[in-house]
C-alpha cells in the first residue's frame, strides 16, 4: 500500500495570520522549534509561509544592486526589483509583509515518495497540506520523511 502525505504529516499546525505581529512569530518559531509557519486568511485558506529565510533579511541586512554610472545615468547589473523586495523584507513588521506568497503545498492525498522528490527538487524543508478547499490542515517536514524512511515505510 502506498503510504500518502497524510499517513506521516503533523496535523493541526501552528498558524499564523498576516496581519499577526512579526515579533510574536518570531517567538512562536523559537520556542515551539519550528522553521516555518503556514500563514492563513480569515477563513483559514492558506495564503502565504513564513520560513527561517524569510526571516533571515532581518539580521543580515540587504545589499544594494550593482550598478554602473554612465553619463549621469545609473545602469543597474541587477534587476533593483529584488532590491525592493529584500529591502520590504528587512523592514516589515507584520508576517504579511515579510512572507513568503505562492507557497509550494501538497495535498495528504499525495503518494509520500512523490513530497519527498518535490521537496528535495524545490529545495524546501517543509510544505504546508492542504485539503481540496485550500484549508491548512498540517505540515509535512524532512524530518517526518527521514521517520518515515526509518520506519521503513518510505
Amino acid at each position: 500500500m502506498t503510504k500518502t502525505v497524510a499517513d506521516f504529516m503533523s496535523r493541526e499546525p501552528i498558524l499564523a495570520k498576516p496581519e499577526t505581529p512579526l515579533e510574536d512569530a518570531i517567538k512562536i518559531m523559537a520556542e515551539k522549534r519550528i522553521g516555518g509557519l503556514p500563514v492563513v486568511d480569515e477563513s483559514g485558506k492558506l495564503v502565504g509561509f513564513l520560513s527561517e529565510n524569510d526571516l533571515m533579511w532581518r539580521e543580515t541586512g540587504v545589499t544594494l544592486p550593482a550598478y554602473i554610472m554612465i553619463l549621469d545615468s545609473v545602469i543597474y547589473l541587477e534587476n533593483p526589483a529584488r532590491y525592493q523586495r529584500e529591502l520590504h523584507k528587512a523592514l516589515g513588521q507584520t508576517v504579511g509583509e515579510v512572507m513568503s506568497t505562492n507557497p509550494i503545498s501538497v495535498s495528504p492525498d499525495k503518494p509520500l515518495k512523490e513530497a519527498a522528490k518535490l521537496m528535495h527538487e524545490k529545495k524546501v524543508h517543509r510544505f504546508p497540506v492542504v485539503d481540496a478547499s485550500g484549508q491548512a490542515i498540517g505540515i509535512l517536514t524532512r524530518g517526518d520523511i527521514l521517520r518515515a524512511m526509518a520506519a521503513g515505510e518510505g
